[in-house]
């Protein structure tokens, strides 16, 4: 096993291979045997320990706390209220950057949603803190939730990341009214909580005229500019350090404002400070994906080639602030129609602020336009997959652009042919098994953009011939330990076992944004470039050497492999990386780079991602219990750099859909607006039974524009899809066509 111990200042991680092979990951021996150090896990010498104590009413006002008794407490440090709260740089309502959303940070009293901070307790032990927190004992003035979508709409100013409200071409009525036939179809789909296995954590402690920050980030350059914004610091003066990551999902992005408390605790107090969310506090704090209710007109001719495509989304956003989950986006991107609307508005409810989640916009659409596509086959006499097929976009549905590659007729070709879907009978209830179950199969089509963000890294080599790369890169548990190594080993010429990767602090190069499904692309080619800029380097000082071998080549003439420089034209000629850098009297030689899409690009192309997910359900018919038997997805994302890490990130994808589409869901009391489920004992997820048979195909693409390293993204498209395809088998076996996720059995107890 390769030494992948962690060191304080940065993580080095030593593996062998190269990309394009199913490298195992190097961080796996540190994980399954607890040695892997999580934010939570440091303790600082002198540490406090902090405990946020939360709003227990959805809406009103704070009228007492009972400080006396909670500062009274053996152990307890300070308490902080409204009355004492530490000052910040910046207005608790300010916006230095689009992830920076107002920040709870006890600037009132005023209580916008169940879960809202509204005292930390600080203490000698967890323990007392704790204690302290239940005798703070918070009394209210209640008012009425504002909870669902039965209240009046309004106008966002865009949705998701930033996107127009609405985007359409061509003449909607039109194709509405000259179609053979239409359809109508109304999907909702509920609030969903960040629950990954690591709950947000952070250790502040302020030394030598720094802030140093353990806390698990997906962004740890933007996320330490943040901090410093909303402190009033140089953001060079704020280091965080997160190496490992038990999961974020889109939620580990942002400042969260209970960590701004912490962290200011920690000043006031001189000494370090620990505050881990307890998970029923996951629910509410940390944002979430909105509730949604779509509208999908869907216009048809006599073949059953759409005419029209009206997607209308209503989102649930907080009342205080806004975040339009963009799910009629699903419709720009999927199927081919001469008209098209993608059209949103939002409904204000006092939850917390919705945010990103693993696939934002096109979880929820996909899994709502997916039963529209089913339900149109159906009007139109069709097989689900011909459907597809027949309304199969060639160009970007929207904009019209070629798509840098599509392999989705592959994706369903071969989906469908390892999962037997020419056996499928095209009316429902036909199939059962030897229990008498009912059997059903159902398809959706997967799509998902390929984005990147901007990443930045360092290559050096060494006088041993080995190398390192530097970068603040974090693995959140997609593998990026082992795939980055991979990548730098390519571009250095070297195997994998003389590769070492320094990541995890944010004084490193930026490694940007791990989300999106757009890492790999954008920080695999910050360390390509990195190290092609370091044999360049090194090129040129053996073709200006009238000593080495490869002298006049150039630095354009030459083949780094093994460790050595060859002359492409007469491969005799060669010299190592030692010896070049011995003879020119180097310890090392540093290249840097950069990865990001460059401006033009993006205006000549569509770049997604596709696949195909076919799905097998079991229905009881007399409890109405249902069970996924079966899942085979093909996916098409550009180069894999490992197909082991891809595989586990696209069946991980599709075990998220069936818990989007039987588990998982936010109950939510319409009386007090309270979330009633904010723990794994009611708050559903998939697990392993749910899970007996997932399959994942890979289809090979070449894309030679979505960016020098063909990578597309594999992070989100699995669960785009998943949830629709299973929706649609579970009426193939019933003929009840279900329309709320989650499908629960009470829906299906009248078969």
């Amino acid at each position: 096993m390769p030494d992948v111990t962690p060191l304080p200042a940065a993580t080095p991680i030593r593996m062998g291979s190269n990309a394009g092979q199913p490298r195992t990951r190097a961080d796996g021996l540190l994980k399954v045997t607890g040695r892997a150090t999580y934010a939570a896990d440091n303790h600082p010498a002198g540490m406090a320990q902090a405990v946020l104590v939360t709003a227990a009413i959805a809406r009103g006002r704070v009228t007492a706390m009972n400080v006396e008794a909670a500062r009274a407490h053996p152990g307890v440090v300070e308490v902080y209220t409204p009355a004492n709260r530490p000052e910040l740089a910046l207005e608790p309502d300010a916006k230095p950057s689009f992830f920076s959303k107002l920040t709870e940070t006890l600037q009132d009293d005023t209580v916008r949603y169940e879960g809202q901070p509204i005292a930390l307790v600080v203490a000698e032990t967890l323990e007392a803190a704790t204690e302290a927190a239940r005798l703070l004992a918070p009394q209210y003035a209640a008012e009425t939730a504002r909870v669902g979508f039965d209240l009046a709409p309004y106008a966002p100013e865009s949705v998701g990341f930033g996107f127009p409200i609405e985007m359409s071409k061509g003449d909607i009525a039109a194709g509405l009214s000259e179609a053979a036939s239409t359809t109508e179809t109304v999907v909702e789909t509920p609030p969903q909580y960040h629950n990954a296995m690591e709950t947000h954590a952070i250790v502040a402690e302020w030394k030598d005229g720094k802030l140093y920050l353990d806390t698990p980030t997906q962004a740890p350059g933007m996320s330490a500019a943040g901090f410093a914004a909303w402190l009033g610091l140089d953001p060079a003066d704020v280091v965080i350090r997160s190496p490992f990551l038990g999961g974020g999902f889109g939620s580990k992005a942002a400042v969260v404002g209970a960590f701004l408390l912490a962290i200011q605790a920690a000043k006031l107090l001189d000494r370090p400070v620990k505050l881990a969310l307890a998970r029923h506090q996951m629910f509410g704090h940390v944002f979430h994906r909105g509730a949604t209710r779509q509208t999908i007109k869907l216009g048809m001719d006599a073949e059953g080639r759409l005419t029209a495509i009206d997607h209308h989304t209503t989102a649930v956003t907080a009342a205080f602030e806004e975040f339009i989950e963009g799910a009629s986006g699903a419709a720009r991107t999927t199927y081919a129609a001469p008209a098209i609307r993608a059209s949103h508005d939002g409904v204000r409810n006092d939850v917390g602020v919705p945010g990103a989640m693993r696939a934002p916009g096109e979880a929820s659409g996909s899994a709502a336009l997916e039963i529209a596509a089913d339900v149109a086959a159906e009007a139109a006499g069709l097989d689900p997959l011909e459907f597809r097929l027949r309304n199969y976009a060639e160009t970007d549905p929207m904009s019209g652009l070629p798509y840098s590659s599509k392999a989705l007729r592959e994706c369903y070709a071969e989906g469908a042919r390892e999962f037997g879907w020419a056996g499928r009978p095209l009316a429902p209830r036909q199939m059962t098994d030897d229990a008498g179950m009912l059997v059903g199969w159902g398809v959706g089509t997967a799509t998902f953009p390929c984005p990147m963000f901007g990443a930045e890294a360092r290559a050096t080599l060494r006088a041993d011939g080995t190398a390192v790369i530097e970068t603040a890169l974090i693995d959140m548990g997609q593998g990026s330990w082992t795939a980055m190594a991979q990548i730098a080993a390519d571009s250095l010429g070297l195997d994998v076992e003389q590769v070492e990767i320094r990541g995890g602090v944010s004084d490193l190069p930026d490694s940007g944004v791990a989300g999106g499904s757009g890492y790999t692309a954008t920080l695999g080619l910050a360390i390509d470039n990195a190290g092609g800029d370091t044999i360049r380097q090194l090129a040129e000082i053996a073709s200006s050497d009238p000593d080495s071998p490869l002298h006049g080549t150039g630095n354009t003439r030459v083949v780094a492999r093994g460790g050595r420089l060859y002359a492409q034209d007469d491969e005799s000629r060669s010299e190592s990386y030692a010896d070049i850098l011995a003879r020119a009297g180097r310890e090392t030689l540093s290249g840097e780079g950069k990865g990001a899409r460059g401006e033009n690009d993006a205006n000549d192309h569509s770049f997604q991602s596709h696949g195909a997910v076919f799905a097998e359900v079991k229905v009881d018919p007399d409890l109405g219990q249902v069970r996924v038997t079966r899942l085979v997805g093909a996916f098409a994302a550009g180069r894999i750099i490992n197909p082991r890490m891809v595989e586990s990130q696209l069946s991980g994808g599709m075990i998220w859909g069936i818990s989007f589409a039987l588990h998982e869901g936010a109950e939510m009391d319409p009386r007090t607006g309270r979330i009633l489920n904010r723990d794994f004992g009611e708050y559903h997820v998939s697990v392993n039974s749910d899970a007996p048979s997932v399959k994942v195909l890979t289809i090979p693409e070449e894309d030679a524009f979505v960016n020098p390293l063909g990578v597309k993204g594999v992070g989100e498209i699995g669960v785009t899809g998943t949830a629709g395809a299973i929706a649609n088998a579970i009426w193939h076996a019933t003929g009840k066509r279900v329309t709320s996720y989650p499908i629960r059995l009470e829906e299906l107890l009248d078969l």
